[in-house]
């Protein structure tokens, strides 16, 4: 049986996901799935990820979900390059330690930004108050600085010399507010120069492929049906705005 893999790449841990297994080629059957439509509160995605969230894998009888330990099995099983995610014990704690503090930090702040000057006003036509978009901002700016003086340094990559799982799933967050017109590169020349060779390192077409449809988001939210996103308006603004 085939590697099933359920994506949507508006998602940024979809990206990785999916960067990786492309990068690494990991055959699979991409499994379309189109989050603002609910696809995956149905029955039918429910066996494959109770939780409701993408990425998701089915590998024969084994589904797994979170977009971390995904990438984990897949350079496990499919003995990808080491770089990716080093034997080297403190190597490997780098890793581990950004893919740790993620979650609270880059990803979290930038998701905000997209659902606050885009998604939010745009596509559910609800107005965001200027004080929580201030918050989202300086948090996500504090982030940034935090990623830059921790994580990245003087290093052209977080773990040194090669790219790791690490900048992988650092770039395609810190890509994430560019869909709604925010350059967070702008200003950075650092960030900036990490990007570029992280994209570098990816594979220019395939970086720019992944990212096609966030950065091609503000066209798409202006001829998207409302009514699409309707049912799940009640549960974002309540993540979101309460």
């Amino acid at each position: 049986m085939s590697l099933e893999i359920y994506l949507d790449l508006i998602s940024q841990p979809c990206r990785s996901v999916y960067i990786f297994a492309k990068k690494n080629n990991v055959q699979f059957d991409h499994k379309k799935i189109a989050l603002f439509e609910g696809y995956q509160y149905g029955e039918e995605f429910g066996k494959i990820n109770l939780l409701r969230k993408l990425p998701a894998i089915k590998d024969g009888d084994f589904c797994l979900a979170e977009s971390v330990a995904i990438m984990m099995y897949l350079a496990e099983k499919f003995h990808t390059p080491d770089y990716w995610y080093p034997a080297d014990l403190q190597k490997r704690a780098r890793v581990n330690e950004y893919l740790s503090w993620q979650h609270s930090a880059i990803r979290m702040h930038g998701s905000k930004i997209l659902w606050f000057k885009l998604l939010i006003p745009k596509a559910l036509g609800v107005e965001v108050p200027k004080e929580k978009m201030d918050t989202a901002e300086e948090y996500l700016d504090g982030s940034l600085k935090l990623f830059e003086e921790k994580f990245l340094q003087d290093r052209p990559f977080i773990v040194g010399d090669q790219i790791s799982l690490a900048d992988l799933v650092a770039v395609v967050e810190i890509m994430q507010p560019l869909g709604a017109g925010m350059d967070v590169f702008e200003n950075r020349p650092k960030l900036k120069a990490w990007k570029d060779r992280v994209r570098e390192e990816i594979g220019v077409e395939l970086f720019d492929e992944a990212h096609q449809a966030i950065l091609s988001l503000q066209e798409a939210v202006e001829t998207m049906d409302p009514k699409k996103m309707e049912h799940m308006k009640p549960k974002i603004l309540k993540h979101f705005l309460s």
